[in-house]
């Protein structure tokens, strides 16, 4: 089966959940975690679970794991805790629990914020994906920048399909 076809057979409302990793936002100053909700509902996916946690590894697991609980939910997305400072934390806490690790998003991320965006700082991101329960799991910076180039340029355009391909088979 072409792509085309994978892609037309895709749903194209996806149940997501999605988790800020900061330290200092709230709700109402999330710009990052709402820009993530605005899109996805525009796109026409559903927003089952949003929460907020602090950058420490097991808050982290915890959310993830609560968040994977939760009926329906078939993508989560994260932003933030990407980086290498020593209190970035997110990476360690997600890939560990990775049933397998979707690279070429990081990979393609990487590329995109160097070309279009930040130039050679782009190396400093650790954004990820991979597969967790039968869900994907989306990892980008905290930055609304990021975000948008994450979510506009490679989460939107395959968000179905990679469902689609998660779900063929155990369905």
């Amino acid at each position: 089966m072409s792509i085309g076809t994978h892609k037309q057979a895709s749903s194209n409302n996806i149940h997501c959940g999605i988790i800020t990793v900061s330290d200092t936002r709230t709700t109402e100053t999330d710009r990052s975690g709402h820009l993530m909700v605005d899109l996805l509902k525009f796109h026409g996916h559903s927003i089952k679970m949003y929460q907020i946690v602090r950058d420490d590894q097991q808050l982290i697991k915890e959310a993830i794991e609560k968040i994977t609980d939760v009926e329906g939910i078939q993508a989560i997305l994260i932003n933030g805790g990407t980086g290498i400072a020593a209190r970035d934390v997110t990476i360690e806490s997600v890939s560990s629990l990775f049933d397998k690790e979707v690279t070429g998003f990081g990979e393609l991320f990487r590329y995109l914020s160097f070309t279009e965006d930040i130039g050679s700082a782009a190396m400093l991101s650790r954004a990820t994906a991979g597969i967790y329960k039968n869900k994907i799991i989306f990892v980008t910076p905290g930055s609304t920048g990021a975000v948008r180039l994450a979510m506009e340029k490679l989460i939107l355009p395959e968000l179905g399909h990679i469902i689609y391909e998660i779900e063929k088979d155990i369905k």
